[in-house]
């Protein structure tokens, strides 16, 4: 898992360092002005297109990404596994009933019941099961959390959550660099000003910035697990309405059953689980909403 969770770290890292040199070299980075004020409206225009152009390479490389933290194997339904020859069945048979273009479908080594989907578009998408979901489920629960992710790709949710996150990093950007910028100025006064910033300002400005991304992150972090709890919850009807209400209600039981194997330790894989554990001391962190939720709401479908 660590070697899984710094490939995702390290991958994170190289694409912000690369977008801000980008930005940097075509002088789009420049947004300050004489005596330390900013160019708000250079700001902005800095600060979205940093927070959409990160977030848009990330999910261009998702699927990379994906097959490399998991390991999976890409299975195309002549491998002469039966299980994973049934994978893929099921999975093209479901893309058919949701009219979508078959995806690339993987089972990968993990005792976690888990599985995903992801992808840059609905035509480059993938989805992935793992051994302890085949193991631990019955076919019918396996086939439920199947359509729960193509449901996923049908409704457009990887390009959704990024278009969100990509809107939040600008947004945490944006606010954490002027108000270390209002700080700066109101705690230097007209010296700092007048000598075009000196170094202890920077200082200043540099770790009340670092403060406040963390904090606007964590606040920013809130909206995009309310929007990803809110997917989970039409994946779920996509998944009842491509293959029956009961399977899905007993895979999300079979789930609150083995809750213990999902692991819920590493934010940054949180996307790519099917259920995020029992979440009740961070629930407004929590990219999944609770599964006894879930089900009710299922069980209330018409």
């Amino acid at each position: 898992m660590m070697k899984r969770v710094f490939l995702f770290v390290a991958t994170n890292i190289a694409i912000t360092l690369a977008v801000t040199v980008v930005l940097s070299l075509l002088g789009i980075g420049n947004y300050r002005i004489a005596g330390g004020r900013l160019d708000y409206g250079a700001l902005m225009v800095f600060c979205l297109i940093w927070g959409m152009v990160g977030s848009f390479i990330s999910l261009q490389l998702s699927r990379f990404i994906a097959k490399r933290m998991t390991g999976l194997q890409l299975v195309d339904g002549r491998s002469g596994r039966e299980e994973a020859d049934w994978v893929y069945r099921t999975v093209e048979r479901l893309t058919k009933q949701a009219q979508l273009p078959m995806p690339e479908v993987g089972v990968y080594d993990s005792p976690e019941v888990n599985a995903f989907a992801t992808g840059p578009s609905k035509s480059r998408s993938l989805v992935a099961v793992s051994t302890g979901l085949l193991r631990g489920m019955r076919r019918d629960e396996v086939e439920a959390v199947l359509a729960h992710e193509v449901s996923h790709i049908k409704n457009g949710d990887m390009v959704t959550m990024t278009l969100i996150q990509g809107v939040v990093n600008a947004f945490v950007m944006f606010a954490s660099t002027v108000v270390a910028n209002v700080v700066r100025n109101a705690l230097q006064g007209n010296r700092d000003r007048d000598e075009g910033g000196g170094g202890g300002g920077f200082m200043i400005e540099f770790v009340v910035r670092m403060v406040l991304q963390v904090a606007f992150g964590i606040l920013g972090g809130m909206v995009v697990a309310w929007f990803s709890r809110a997917r989970e919850f039409r994946a779920d009807a996509g998944a009842a309405a491509l293959n029956g209400r009961s399977p899905m209600i007993a895979a999300l039981r079979r789930l609150q059953a083995t809750h213990e194997l999902v692991d819920p330790s590493h934010a940054q894989l949180a996307t790519m689980k099917i259920s995020g554990g029992d979440g009740k001391w961070m629930m407004m962190l929590s990219t999944h909403p609770p599964l006894e939720q879930r089900i009710a709401a299922l069980e209330s479908l018409r």
